[in-house]
């Protein structure tokens, strides 16, 4: 059938996602980001950077499907620019966030930074972005896959990824609301910006020499 996903053979689409599933619920910055970002901010923001990182893994998917990924490793410099570009950007928005710990939120203007520190946090990542290309070939005998099979391995990834991001950000933003009554906010705000620095740090430190 035209329509039908592209067949991988018995049980690989189940040890696929079982391997996915297993590599997000494996602490990263993507995890500790939004859990504290949806602490600081509310359901709302933690939402906007759950689809901004979801866009960005779906960014590295196609990427990695056009070859992208391969570029990227035999080019160093580049995924060194990726890394710093990176890291540069989220310690910009560490020193932002710590200046603006005791002022009210910014409404759909801070949304919409959250949604694009999500997005190039991501895609600024070559790791995961070479993830794709890493992963995927087991589950397919060792062949490159063809464009549809990246696609369809792409969209169960980033569905798996999305839903544990959800369940962080919607646990998170429920505690958002006790914190929001009380003083604490800017302090979480704090601990916000200095994991946001420690993304950046982790960024750095993670560029090729």
């Amino acid at each position: 059938m035209s329509g039908a996903l592209p067949a991988l053979g018995g049980v690989a689409w189940a040890e696929f996602a079982a391997a996915v599933l297993a590599i997000e619920l494996t602490p990263g910055p993507n995890m500790a980001w939004l859990a504290t970002l949806a602490l600081a901010e509310g359901r709302r923001a933690g939402l906007l950077a759950t689809l901004g990182v979801a866009l960005g893994l779906a960014g590295n998917a196609l990427l990695a499907s056009l070859g992208v990924a391969a570029l990227i490793g035999a080019e160093p410099a580049l995924a060194r620019l990726l890394h710093w570009a990176g890291a540069l950007f989220m310690g910009w928005l560490a020193w932002r966030g710590w200046l603006a710990a005791d002022t009210p939120l910014g409404g759909g203007q801070r949304g919409r930074r959250h949604l694009a520190a999500g997005l190039l946090l991501n895609l600024a990542n070559p790791k995961a972005l070479v993830f794709f290309a890493v992963v995927v070939p087991p589950f397919l005998g060792g062949r490159a896959a063809t464009l549809a099979e990246a696609l369809a391995l792409a969209g169960v990834s980033v569905g798996i990824a999305t839903a544990v991001h959800l369940a962080i950000v919607l646990g998170a933003g429920r505690a958002h609301g006790w914190l929001a009554q009380g003083r604490a906010v800017a302090r979480v705000r704090r601990v916000l910006a200095l994991v946001m620095a420690g993304v950046a740090l982790w960024l750095a430190l993670a560029a090729p020499a």
